[in-house]
């Protein structure tokens, strides 16, 4: 499908966007990668479109080519033992799943099957392709856990390559394949599939989610840290924690009008939190506790909520005007309906600012912004 003005206020989950110059849905991989060298050959400005659910959009559109990736395909390819099973009574199934497949229906479909390891990504908008380049996460597990490759199309090499999971550098809601990107929307790397190394319990007993590692969830599903439990019980869960957030997208939820978390977690040294809790206990008194997340990172240093300083800089859940903060969770920037980008990058700079004087803290945008900047 090839059209000049198509309005990608249509193909956001904000619902946010001026038209794009020229805008064609790709099927087929070969298309894909015969339009993307066409137009870096062309010299054209590009934008390689998925889900929508990760793009803040300005009003003014995007003036270049955009591509919208609608390839589907999911493919079981190899297990580690003719049954599927090891001696440990769990097997390795790899599954390669076009970049065009929607997430959450990728995920559905591995509870149904029986398969382990990203039941706790239930809910997630937007398609497979981007799930490496961001290495989504929640509910403690990220697809770099299970990732074994991801075959792109390098644009500045010309040529499809496959990388595996250490190449791809995966770190806290990043990769080298968004870092290559050096903050455009479309960078140097255009996914076209990804493998999954995922787990498969053999007969008898119920089909098991990997180790439930998040304290809200293992609170909800009432078992210890580490403990597992039947797959579908782990999908619902968490679905039913997302859609308390508005982060399960529904047409009648305006809350759910958002992309996603728009801040990320901020990762501090021990002097930049300590310098955090002096400015908490100076502003909200001497019993204050800056909570830290659960997860420790390998170099030592501490991951904050931004949630919580967000709140705590006097911004709470429904705060602003057309453009405004969940009134289910505080990291999530909305429209609900009559909002623009510029009204809601406002209000992001707001928060921003109002964090940056409370406590000292930086935070950074999570989705990627398209002909706007913070």
């Amino acid at each position: 499908m090839t059209s000049v003005r198509v309005a990608l206020s249509a193909y956001t989950t904000l619902g946010l966007g001026g038209p794009a110059g020229r805008f064609i849905e790709v099927t087929g991989d070969d298309e894909l990668v015969a339009l993307v060298r066409a137009a870096d050959q062309a010299g054209e400005s590009l934008l390689v479109l998925g889900g929508g659910s990760n793009l803040v959009v300005a009003d003014d559109g995007f003036p270049g080519t955009v591509i919208h990736v609608a390839t589907k395909g999911v493919m079981v390819s190899e297990r580690n033992s003719p049954n599927g099973a090891g001696s440990d009574g769990f097997g390795t199934v790899a599954v390669t799943v076009a970049a065009g497949e929607t997430w959450d229906h990728l995920v559905e479909w591995t509870v149904s099957e029986k398969l382990s390891g990203i039941e706790c990504l239930s809910g997630i908008p937007g398609l497979a392709g981007a799930t490496p380049i961001q290495n989504v996460g929640a509910y403690g597990q990220e697809v770099s856990q299970t990732i074994l490759t991801v075959r792109v199309f390098d644009r500045q090499a010309g040529d499809v390559v496959t990388l595996n999971s250490a190449q791809c550098g995966f770190g806290y809601r990043t990769s080298m394949l968004k870092r290559a990107a050096a903050g455009l929307a479309t960078g140097r790397y255009i996914v076209l599939d990804v493998t999954f190394g995922l787990g498969r319990s053999s007969p008898p007993g119920p089909a098991l989610s990997a180790p439930v590692r998040y304290p809200e969830l293992a609170g909800t599903l009432g078992v210890a840290q580490g403990d597992q439990v039947p797959l579908e019980e782990a999908r619902e869960a968490v679905l039913a924690l997302r859609r308390g957030k508005g982060m399960v997208l529904d047409p009648a939820d305006p809350d759910t009008r958002s992309a996603g978390s728009f801040f990320t977690n901020p990762i501090l040294t021990d002097e930049q939190f300590a310098e955090v809790q002096r400015r908490a206990t100076q502003h909200y008194g001497p019993q204050t506790q800056v909570p830290r997340l659960p997860f420790d990172t390998e170099d030592g240093t501490v991951k904050v909520p931004a949630a919580w300083l967000i709140e705590q800089a006097g911004f709470g859940k429904g705060y602003g005007g057309a453009a405004c903060i969940s009134t289910k969770h505080t990291l999530a920037l909305t429209n609900p309906g009559s909002a623009d980008t510029a009204t809601l990058l406002a209000l992001a700079r707001q928060i921003r600012a109002g964090v940056r004087a409370t406590f000292c803290v930086e935070l950074a945008n999570e989705p990627v912004l398209v002909g706007v900047s913070l």
